[in-house]
């Protein structure tokens, strides 16, 4: 099968912008005419953009995102890199669970981004969201010493992370479980330092750090066949 044409692929994202343009403005209640004067053009246009796959510039890009309360690459829609490019979902066609091996759901996690991790307390189970990372094949993430997740060193833990396409109703799902840890060594602590780049988005001091070695992951991509 012949990969699609420039001028097809063109067509796709294009598609899929327009798509995910109507379902932004429905949700914040705007009419086309209403986001045309946000973003300085017409409902004409807007509805171009909806329906005729027209291709907008990167400046009315940036407004019509900034109208509509969200970001470029969320009204464009994001894609992890090395995701083949895939049509529009037509109507009444139905998702099929694609089983991901280990190798895929490695590169879906990528090196770091935002996961759940999932442990259990004498309260039941609870689900903290963190900042993550990938160092030497583990999932690791910062926390403060006192928080539940701290607490839960030595325990089986499971740890979540996925993309979900609401618009294109796809995504996909990675699930590691494994021992959750603490990590102390201080080559370790310095490594993890120099890879983190960022500060942990809840703050507060977050520099004790856990990681949690997968003995099984899985996960699963949803996707249209068309």
């Amino acid at each position: 099968m012949r990969p699609p044409s420039r001028s097809r692929r063109a067509d796709i994202m294009t598609t899929e912008l327009g798509r995910r343009l109507a379902a932004r403005r429905a949700a914040a209640g705007m009419s086309r005419h209403e986001l045309g004067e946000h973003c300085g053009a017409d409902a004409h246009y807007i509805a171009s953009l909806e329906d005729d796959a027209a291709l907008p510039t990167v400046g009315v890009l940036v407004r019509l995102a900034e109208a509509l309360g969200t970001t470029v690459d969320a009204l464009a829609g994001p894609r992890t890199p090395g995701d083949p490019v895939r049509p529009a979902r037509p109507p009444h066609t139905d998702a099929q669970p694609v089983v991901l091996d280990e190798q895929e759901c490695r590169r879906l996690l990528g090196v770091r981004g935002i996961g759940r991790v999932a442990v259990f307390t004498v309260d039941g189970p609870a689900v903290h969201p963190v900042n993550y990372l990938i160092a030497d094949g583990e999932v690791a993430f910062r926390t403060r010493a006192d928080t539940v997740l701290a607490r839960a060193a030595s325990t089986e833990a499971a740890f979540e992370a996925e993309k979900i396409d609401e618009v294109a109703a796809r995504g996909w799902s990675v699930l590691a479980v494994g021992v959750l840890e603490a990590a102390s060594h201080p080559e370790a602590l310095e490594r993890l330092a120099e890879a983190a780049h960022a500060t942990p988005w809840a703050g507060g001091g977050r520099t004790h750090w856990m990681k949690l070695a997968p003995r099984r992951l899985t996960g699963r991509r949803v996707e249209f066949r068309p």
